[in-house]
């Protein structure tokens, strides 16, 4: 059975702690994984146009409207100095009697909050609510070369964001009780449940499934699911390919959620899930889905943050579910092991 341990309180932005999480083993670096997480670069806006401090709003707006784009970098003698935006030239008409006749300058924000293309989404997101703003400068050898914001956030990854608005677990204070609500185990899969109560599913609840994902389940996959990319079952071509090596497939990697809610109490029936795939995951890893129950909405409904790990137990997975879950019909259920 995987000892599962309370995670470190995580603590983003000026307005204290967002979320918390629960986490297996301790957070190693592993840089062939990090090198393939998603990047700034992969959902950024590009290109990037600019305008200069002197420049009349009017003209600005007009570009950002024939261009269809939401904001401009502002240069001055080549150098970022900031950043206008379509929401700047709205709150100038309230502001202004003579808007007309204001320069880009009088508008812009400064300093300019920037980021490397290399960074991670959640690394940006991170800096987003930090400095309390909605798009960062793209910067590359100190020139503009794309535009984040919130909206390519969301439109790409919304699961970044949507773990910042989710409440937190109850405290780790309570008893606990293990349970199994499976047909069979098998003896590379281990698990625990632990929960409050020991028929009922309640907030701060958490169960954890943990396997190796096989190159039989892999196989397997691809023939029942139709999912035959070579990436996942041709050596020569995957070594080609951004991953240089056969990977997992991501859904694959995901179902173990599905694994993991089929140890709660009761008879849990999946109504919604948002992923987010953060890194690949090797054939032959043992991964451990992880999912924690933050919110009951209408009694037998709840919200859960449904993450998957990898063996070094950074995620490789990161979701939001909302599940309902009935009485399980009667059966005989396998007390397993209780612990405090």
């Amino acid at each position: 059975m995987v000892s599962v341990g309370r995670g470190v309180e995580a603590s983003v932005g000026r307005g204290g702690p967002l979320g918390r999480g629960w986490v297996l083993f301790s957070r190693g670096v592993d840089i062939t994984r990090m090198s393939i997480a998603i990047r700034v670069r992969d959902v950024m806006s590009r290109p990037v146009r600019t305008t200069e401090p002197d420049t009349r709003v009017t003209e600005a707006a007009a570009t950002c409207t024939a261009e269809a784009i939401g904001s401009l970098a502002v240069v001055d003698d080549g150098e970022l100095v900031g950043v206008v935006t379509s929401d700047d030239f709205v709150r100038l008409l309230g502001e202004s009697d003579d808007p007309r006749s204001q320069p880009v300058s009088a508008v812009m924000s400064a300093p300019v909050e920037t980021v490397g293309p290399d960074a991670s989404v959640s690394e940006a997101v991170a800096a987003m609510i930090d400095a309390g703003v909605a798009r960062l400068v793209v910067v590359e050898d100190d020139d503009p070369v794309g535009l984040l914001s919130t909206d390519d956030v969301i439109r790409h990854v919304p699961q970044v964001f949507h773990r910042q608005q989710v409440p937190a677990p109850v405290p780790d204070d309570h008893q606990y009780s293990v349970r199994q609500e499976t047909a069979y185990e098998q003896d590379a899969w281990s698990f625990e449940c632990v929960c409050q109560v020991e028929e009922t599913v309640s907030v701060g609840d958490r169960v954890t499934f943990s396997k190796p994902i096989t190159e039989g389940d892999v196989r397997s996959f691809a023939a029942v699911s139709g999912d035959t990319n070579r990436l996942h079952l041709d050596d020569e071509f995957a070594a080609g390919t951004r991953f240089g090596r056969r990977i997992v497939h991501g859904t694959l990697v995901s179902a173990l959620i599905s694994a993991a809610l089929a140890r709660l109490p009761g008879l849990t029936i999946y109504i919604s899930q948002d992923l987010s795939f953060l890194a690949p995951v090797d054939i032959g890893e043992r991964v451990s889905a992880v999912c924690t129950v933050v919110d009951s909405l209408d009694g037998d409904r709840f919200t859960l943050t449904t993450d998957v790990l990898g063996v070094d137990g950074d995620p490789v997975v990161e979701g939001e579910a909302t599940v309902l879950i009935d009485d399980a019909p009667e059966a005989d259920h396998r007390e397993v092991e209780a612990v405090a």
